[in-house]
């Protein structure tokens, strides 16, 4: 079954531009090189610390697939994690999944 993944981040304090930097210019085209749909991203109007954004798998076993090619690449443990780690807070990330009603 098809689902998308909306995926809710706090940013921590003063980091949004350069998340949003990062986002834009690292982490959405190398998930979208190896072959991940991202369908949106939005940063909070009123919450500077809120970063919101959305992919779309087609598949339980496209996600997990998915998963391992970007979370257990090196490019991924040497060169994005320890950003990510350093501008948003890995306790309040949330991950939903959202099916059409």
């Amino acid at each position: 079954m098809a689902f998308t993944e909306l995926r809710i981040y706090e940013v921590l304090d003063g980091k949004m531009d350069a998340w949003a930097k990062l986002m834009e210019e690292e982490i959405i085209p190398f998930q979208e090189s190896l072959g991940l749909v991202i369908t949106s991203r939005y940063r909070g109007e009123a919450d500077d610390n809120l970063y919101v954004w959305t992919r779309d798998f087609e598949s339980e076993e496209q996600r997990v697939a998915q998963y391992e090619a970007v979370y257990q690449s090196d490019h991924w443990k040497e060169n994005i994690s320890p950003l990510v780690k350093a501008m948003i807070n890995l306790d309040t990330m949330r991950v939903e999944r959202l099916v059409k009603g």
